[in-house]
């Protein structure tokens, strides 16, 4: 590994904070991110537990390994979350993985927590995970949110497969990824755009019921 891809992806990585930042899908020092390093061993950055990240520093980042624990001695602990990453990158190619609470995820989460996903049909976003046909149909799985992290990381990747790009978690908020920074980023702003839409008919539709 690289000094010089290690520093890469910090930059990349920051900036993806600081873009999500400028949107405040950080409340109450929430959220994690993270961005593979290495695949053989996998290593990957995530953020530091507890940082607030409206703020860029030096710390809001450590190398952790395939096990989610941090490859080089340190005081800063990596997220609580951590494990949630580490099973996208065993199960997935994905490059990076980005894990925000907002209002309208938690508000979807909860109003379709009973039928275990929501979709989304004939919205113009949809094409921002490469569905491209007319009648293509964008699943988003719901999950419980178990306090014991392995056990929701264990329903996480049960819900794992190529045509889910991120997974819902009851009044948590929601993971999703993507091959890099980019595409990841990409994806998170599709999928909130397409809540926020959703809520915005239903109230104008059913009267806010």
């Amino acid at each position: 590994m690289k000094t010089l891809d290690l520093e890469a992806r910090w930059q990349e990585l920051a900036d993806v904070k600081e873009a999500l930042g400028a949107r405040y899908w950080f409340p109450g020092t929430s959220g994690n991110l993270s961005i593979k390093v290495s695949d053989d061993p996998l290593e990957f950055l995530v953020t530091a537990s507890g940082k607030d990240k409206y703020q860029r520093t030096d710390e809001d980042f450590l190398l952790v390994d395939r096990n989610s624990q941090p490859v080089e001695q340190t005081g800063l602990k990596p997220s609580a979350e951590t494990l949630l990453h580490q099973k996208v990158y065993e199960l997935t190619d994905a490059g990076c993985s980005l894990h925000v609470h907002t209002v309208s995820n938690n508000v979807i989460s909860e109003l379709y927590a009973e039928k275990g996903e929501i979709t989304f049909q004939h919205q113009e976003l949809i094409k921002a995970f490469n569905l491209w046909e007319e009648d293509a149909v964008l699943r988003v799985p719901i999950i419980e949110n178990p306090a014991h992290i392995p056990d929701l990381a264990d329903l996480l990747a049960e819900k794992i497969d190529e045509n889910i790009f991120g997974v819902l978690i009851r009044n948590h908020g929601i993971t999703v990824w993507g091959q890099n920074a980019f595409e990841a980023k990409k994806h998170l702003e599709a999928f909130e755009f397409l809540f926020e839409t959703h809520l915005a008919l239903r109230l104008h539709t059913q009267g806010g019921r």
